[in-house]
């Protein structure tokens, strides 16, 4: 009984994958996201198209978005989107709070019967600018995009090795032993 536990614990390797591919990107050759699959992504395809969805599957260097290929080449920009918060509804609110701080201004100047010209102080101008233009960057703060190019770099890491690559390109071939010159 202990032989076949044993050679069931030794053969498990051997039809297991230990590791997939990996899509690593890149900033000047330092590692900013690394994607497998499992993950979401959003990316533009070359064709000016943003797609998105759950990477299935990396194979042969085709990235896999809900099991439509995609070649690595075809990809032009990568979004990265920072979802811990909600970027765009604090923005939106921010925006509505800085216009309501506006109004609330005017509504008061007109209650108390105030000159136009004084509805609105100095300091109702400040708070309801910086709470417009917090809720304009935290709407804009809501994703980086990252052109491929020359300061962005996508590398496709091929971990899982089937086959050899002499196989697959006829110009490579295998290392042989050195062959000693004959004597004579």
């Amino acid at each position: 009984m202990k032989k076949i536990i044993t050679a069931f614990i030794f053969l498990i390797p051997l039809v297991s994958h230990a590791q997939t591919d990996v899509l690593i990107l890149k900033k000047n050759g330092k590692n900013i996201k690394i994607y497998a699959p499992g993950q979401p992504i959003i990316f533009e395809t070359i064709y000016e198209q943003w797609l998105g969805g759950t990477l299935t599957d990396l194979r042969n260097d085709s990235v896999f978005i809900n099991n439509i290929p995609f070649h690595v080449r075809e990809i032009k920009t990568m979004r990265r989107d920072f979802t811990n918060w909600n970027y765009q509804t604090d923005g939106t609110i921010l925006i509505i709070a800085g216009v309501g701080v506006l109004f609330l201004n005017v509504a008061n100047g007109i209650y108390t019967h105030e000159n136009s010209g004084s509805w609105v102080r100095t300091s109702g101008w400040i708070v309801s600018g910086a709470l417009i233009l917090g809720g304009l960057l935290l709407k804009r703060a809501r994703y980086k995009n990252y052109p491929i190019g020359k300061k962005y770099t996508l590398q496709y890491m091929n971990i899982r090795v089937e086959s050899p690559l002499y196989e697959k390109d006829p110009v490579l071939k295998p290392t042989e032993p050195a062959k000693q010159p004959d004597a004579h």
